[in-house]
């Protein structure tokens, strides 16, 4: 396929950018499906400031502390056990190695 260089205004700045034939082609090469929203420098600092990919850097499970857990008796064995939901009786409750088991 034959890219041609395609000019795009930023998202964040308002500043337009060209998204050369040679990027078009890159992007196409790593399966992205969309071209860029924001100009490089933008996404330099928004990468700096922490707001890059939702699939790395910033937020996720990481960043949220320790799991609150709850105190629940097992169905199958009568364990105590805690589990990290809250149970509401509607579902019976789990130890981990009867759950284990369960699932084999």
């Amino acid at each position: 396929m034959a890219y041609t260089d395609q000019v795009i205004t930023c998202a964040d700045c308002g500043i337009d950018f060209v998204f050369s034939a040679s990027e078009q082609a890159f992007f196409a090469e790593k399966g992205f499906a969309s071209a860029p929203k924001r100009c490089a420098s933008c996404r330099s600092q928004r990468r700096a400031a922490g707001g890059g990919s939702s699939y790395g850097a910033g937020g996720g499970y990481a960043d949220r502390g320790p799991r609150e857990m709850h105190d629940a008796v097992c169905a199958r064995c009568g364990k105590d056990t805690q589990v990290p939901f809250r149970p509401t009786g509607a579902r019976p409750v789990y130890c981990s190695d009867c759950f284990r088991m369960m699932r084999d």
